[in-house]
């Protein structure tokens, strides 16, 4: 991308805290100057918090704030405490020697409350994902769910077990926020509807939308403002359609996959973040509707999906095309920008050999 001036390798900060340390601190001398860290994984973010490497500032709160967050265990606790509707949820008695809380159940008692199929997650992702390769794993019956219990136990990781919720498709909704170490009276805040997921009813989100959901941002600051967490972050909901109300799933302390969408709304959580621990200024001049579309994503919808129909018109086509969407109209993108070509570039050298390609967030 042309807004890389410079880049580096560094180690991994789950392997090697201390290398992750020197790697980073390197990169700092060479480009000359302090940096302002923003981490694209929650594991990074709180490595950063964690490592505290010279000449990097922080945009966000330190490690133990980042705990309370993202451990689902803790979030489940000050959403039950706020009265902030969360799916149903049991911490197990089988792994709470790893975990923070005290177990609500066992597997058996579980499995007759829930029934199957079901949920099991952990109270932290990032030890999960390096076991099981995933953050979150459905079981079909009471014999799977007693052998991902039993792996995470011998892994000594704390998970819990919770209710798979009949999510509405096209519902999804998200607060993107930044906030101020002064709290959430001066928070900077745009509401996302996740409209279309690839694949539709589990996957990533490929066209988002502002939404006007007032109950939302006040019930995700009102979890961040309990943690005292500040910086950027995004806060999930889903709508449960047996409970016909929206559930706090997540909280990413990180930017995410469609950040640009606040940006181009008029809300650039990023530079705001970058601003506060800076000499640098930034102020909103107000929120406008706009729609951010991954197209790698959304053209693989369209051609393998009959049943969804192009949410897009022909007037947004022709300015995607053209590159007119950069200057007008109210949609942006996911890694493709003619006026910054080498993401996408990047995407179509790596999209048909046996590599991998990184999200640019």
């Amino acid at each position: 991308s042309d807004a890389v001036d410079f880049a580096g390798a560094v180690t991994y900060p789950l392997d090697d805290l201390d290398g992750f340390r020197e790697d980073v601190e390197a990169v700092v001398d060479a480009a000359g100057t302090e940096a302002v860290a923003f981490g694209c994984m929650d594991e990074w973010a709180l490595s950063y918090a964690e490592a505290d490497p010279d000449g990097v500032r922080l945009p966000f709160a330190g490690s133990d704030t980042l705990d309370d967050v993202l451990n689902k265990s803790a979030l489940y606790a000050t959403c039950e405490r706020l009265g902030v509707p969360y799916p149903e949820t049991y911490r197990l008695a089988e792994t709470a020697a790893a975990g923070t809380r005290e177990a609500d159940a066992s597997v058996d008692e579980v499995a007759a409350e829930l029934g199957f199929p079901l949920v099991v997650k952990p109270e932290l992702k990032r030890d999960f994902e390096e076991a099981f390769g995933t953050n979150v794993i459905e079981v079909a019956d009471r014999e799977e769910f007693a052998d991902v219990v039993a792996a995470a136990s011998e892994e000594g990781i704390a998970v819990m077990a919770q209710k798979r919720v009949d999510i509405a498709t096209g519902k999804d909704h998200s607060l993107a926020s930044y906030v101020p170490p002064s709290g959430r009276d001066d928070a900077l805040a745009v509401v996302g509807n996740a409209a279309v997921r690839y694949p539709r009813n589990f996957g990533t989100s490929c066209l988002v939308e502002t939404a006007d959901e007032p109950a939302i941002e006040e019930r995700a600051l009102a979890v961040l403002d309990d943690a005292g967490y500040h910086g950027i972050s995004e806060s999930e909901f889903v709508y449960d359609e047996a409970r016909e109300e929206f559930l706090l799933l997540d909280v990413n302390t990180r930017p995410w996959k469609w950040i640009s969408m606040p940006v181009a709304a008029g809300a650039n959580l990023p530079m705001a973040a970058y601003a506060a621990v800076t000499d640098a200024s930034y102020e909103s001049d107000g929120v406008e509707p706009t729609r951010w579309v991954y197209l790698r994503d959304y053209l693989s919808l369209l051609a393998g999906d009959d049943a969804f129909w192009d949410q897009l018109s022909a007037a947004d086509w022709r300015r995607l095309v053209s590159g007119a969407f950069e200057r007008e109209g109210d949609l942006t993108t996911g890694v493709y920008r003619p006026a910054d070509p080498g993401p996408a570039a990047k995407l179509f050298e790596t999209e048909f050999v046996d590599r991998e390609y990184y999200c640019s967030c």
